[in-house]
């Protein structure tokens, strides 16, 4: 716990560099001067190595990364200005004309539609698989398979894969691997440190915690992410500002506790839902139902507030009142924030489609915030009672 707030609150942060002010300045420059040619030749030569333009490295964003990479127990870190762009640039940097993937099937939308509609135009293909056995994985792979692409959990029906074993097959077969832990964030799971190559996360969700900044996380060994920096986030620009680094700072300094209150309040709320008569399921991996509960509590050291429940619903418009009648929980995408909310999954599928025997379609996501359980409990209440 003394490191936990040694990262949070002081490393990367010299305050005798900035008036010994508290909170960190906001370097927002574009452009850094320089007094000797040989010194601007060097940073030429290498941009990784110091300031020379903030679309690269900036002051603000480099006490992040310190803090981020720390937190991950890894070398080095980027922050991209969203996480579908540390997921393009992680599998991007990696891949090239005729290669193959082997992904988790069910990826962040963004992910597989990079996967889908972007990575075939350069000839790469990617295989989907259940990952919740190595087997699996073991089948999928190919002679010119260069990344297997993990997502544990994934964020609806929070499928698990074994990193461990995943991470032990990828390297003997000289295979990168890549995992999302936007659910868990580096304080419930570690996936480096079971051997995954890299790992990112939406900085969107808890780190950032308020609902008011877009950014993606990656975090892995120098090397790797200095090749990133010099090839994909130089090229697309895609670095995060240094107001928008700022803020995930300032939402650092509360996460340990952010999270406590939201998993607290979590464990109320989903045995609340699990009693209704209205619900026919509720989706958590560190509820002992979960199919693979044993593994989520290896891997993981918590769960907080995203949960999936299934409705008993005959009709889509049970659904869709339920959601309509709710009066303080939002309809809305993402998680993480002080907010809490609801996205039934049924918003992308046609009423004429909508079949009650397809447990998919009665799903509803729900992300539990900083509002008081009992809070929340009541709008549940309210809205079910509605939807009869």
């Amino acid at each position: 716990m003394n490191d936990l707030s040694y990262i949070l609150n002081e490393l990367g942060e010299d305050r005798e560099q900035y008036f010994r002010a508290i909170s960190p300045p906001i370097m927002q420059t574009s452009n850094f001067a320089f007094k000797k040619v040989d010194d601007l030749r060097k940073v030429f030569e290498d941009e990784f190595s110091t300031y020379l333009y903030s679309r690269g490295l900036n002051p603000t964003v480099d006490i992040l990364r310190q803090k981020l990479a720390a937190l991950d127990e890894a070398e080095d870190c980027l922050v991209f200005n969203s996480g579908a762009s540390a997921i393009f640039a992680s599998v991007f940097s990696n891949v090239q004309s005729g290669d193959h993937i082997v992904s988790v099937r069910s990826p962040y939308t963004w992910a597989q539609r990079m996967f889908d509609n972007i990575l075939p135009r350069f000839g790469i293909k990617t295989t989907y698989i259940d990952g919740t056995r190595v087997e699996n994985f073991e089948q999928a792979i190919r002679p010119n398979t260069k990344i297997i692409y993990l997502e544990s959990p994934n964020s609806w029906d929070f499928v698990l894969q074994d990193l461990q074993a995943v991470a032990g097959l990828a390297k003997s077969k000289n295979i990168i691997t890549i995992c999302d832990n936007s659910y868990c964030t580096p304080l419930f799971q570690k996936p480096l440190a079971m051997g995954i190559d890299m790992v990112l996360q939406s900085a969107t969700k808890y780190i950032g915690g308020h609902s008011d900044v877009v950014a993606g996380v990656l975090t892995g060994t120098r090397q790797m992410m200095k090749k990133i920096f010099d090839n994909e986030l130089l090229n697309m620009g895609n670095g995060i500002t240094p107001f928008n680094a700022w803020l995930l700072i300032r939402g650092l300094r509360t996460l340990p506790i952010r999270l406590e209150r939201i998993s607290q309040s979590t464990l109320k709320v989903v045995d609340y839902l699990k009693k209704h008569p209205q619900v026919e399921e509720v989706i958590f991996p560190f509820d002992p139902a979960f199919p693979q509960y044993k593994l989520a509590k290896k891997q993981m050291s918590g769960a907080c507030g995203l949960f999936t429940v299934v409705m008993k619903a005959e009709k889509m418009d049970q659904i869709v009142t339920f959601c309509e009648s709710l009066r303080h929980i939002l309809m809305a995408v993402s998680w993480g924030g002080h907010e809490s909310l609801a996205i039934p999954r049924c918003a992308s599928i046609l009423p004429e489609n909508f079949n009650p025997g397809n447990r998919a379609h009665k799903m509803i996501r729900f992300y539990v915030g900083l509002e008081d359980p009992d809070y929340l409990i009541a709008d549940y209440e309210q809205a079910f009672a509605k939807s009869r």
